[in-house]
């Protein structure tokens, strides 16, 4: 599922708040929701059942103002990154302050960065212009455990979405993790060249064809080089052909001579059984940027392979070059 927003793995602290929040204003806090602690090593000691009712008033009052603090900002939901017990989430709940405990560094800085809010270190710094929006936050559950999570959705920066991915197993997981990062890499490749050439191993043919015919103009050793590597780029169609069911020495000698034929560089191995030959009727396509390299890199290889002048095995009786 497509989030535009932000979705952490959290619920809301009182099982009576309200699980769906419109045109929410979001206070970002660090600091908990809980008595100033003293820096120092201190004792207190509780004597009687007045000092107890003391403390205890003391406690709900320093919860009250942080409450009446966040509630003046105009905020309508409260986000902290510590904790807070069950006296304080009562107060929220009772002064109608929705809040999420307990929610992680990382997420903070992806919930402020996605509602333009800032992060808050202490209650007296809060103020209107801190606090980040929202279209819509709500709490959803999923799977048989109903486990829940919260979605803040419709956020100022629309540049924050989430891919909120569940499967049976973790391996499953991965590989959906793994095809939506190459999806994307295609969409960074494009944004920095739009020029693209033509998938089905087309482009592959039209290089090999193009190699081959250069190879015939060169007279001397150097020809076998060009004719093997033009052996090479035929290994990508033949792959993909043999991946299909098809002969792979058949279909790429067919493709070559449909290609030199019609003057048409978009023919390519019909993989998906579409009835045609040509990618570019079929919409099948691949970055120019992303062929170039996988082609410099397997050059680069082979450069690399061609400069081993030989292979020493770890029980031969070769002698070292000390002699010894």
């Amino acid at each position: 599922m497509l989030v535009k927003g932000v979705v952490i793995d959290k619920t809301l602290a009182h099982p009576q708040m309200p699980r769906e929040i419109k045109d929410a204003k979001i206070a970002i806090l660090t600091c908990p929701f809980e008595p100033p602690k003293p820096k120092n090593t201190v004792r207190l000691d509780i004597a009687s059942e007045a000092d107890y009712e003391a403390l205890r008033k003391y406690e709900r009052e320093t919860f009250e103002t942080m409450i009446k603090q966040v509630k003046d900002s105009g905020a309508t939901l409260a986000i902290c990154q510590w904790g807070f017990d069950d006296e304080a989430t009562h107060l929220l709940y009772h002064h109608k302050l929705p809040a999420v405990r307990w929610v992680g560094g990382p997420e903070i800085e992806l919930i402020a960065i996605a509602t333009n809010g800032r992060i808050v270190p202490r209650f007296s710094e809060l103020t209107p212009e801190k606090l980040g929006s929202a279209g819509i936050v709500r709490e959803l559950a999923f799977g048989t455990g109903r486990d829940h999570y919260l979605c803040i959705e419709n956020c100022p920066n629309t540049r924050a979405v989430t891919i909120f991915i569940r499967a049976s197993n973790s391996t499953v997981i991965e590989e959906t993790k793994r095809a939506l990062h190459d999806a994307m890499c295609v969409v960074r490749n494009l944004v920095r060249d739009d020029k693209i050439v033509y998938g089905g191993g087309s482009a592959e043919l039209a290089c090999s064809i193009a190699v081959s015919k250069e190879a015939d103009k060169i007279v001397g050793l150097e020809q076998y080089s060009f004719r093997a590597y033009s052996d090479a780029l035929d290994a990508i169609p033949m792959a993909l052909a043999q991946n299909s069911g098809y002969s792979p020495i058949d279909t790429v000698t067919q493709l070559k001579a449909l290609q030199i034929e019609q003057n048409n560089s978009a023919i390519g191995v019909d993989g998906m059984n579409m009835g045609t030959n040509d990618m570019k009727s079929q919409g099948v396509i691949e970055t120019l940027q992303a062929k170039k390299q996988q082609l410099s890199l397997a050059t680069q290889v082979v450069r690399m392979i061609l400069k081993i002048d030989d292979v020493r095995l770890p029980n031969d009786e070769q002698p070292s070059m000390f002699g010894m």
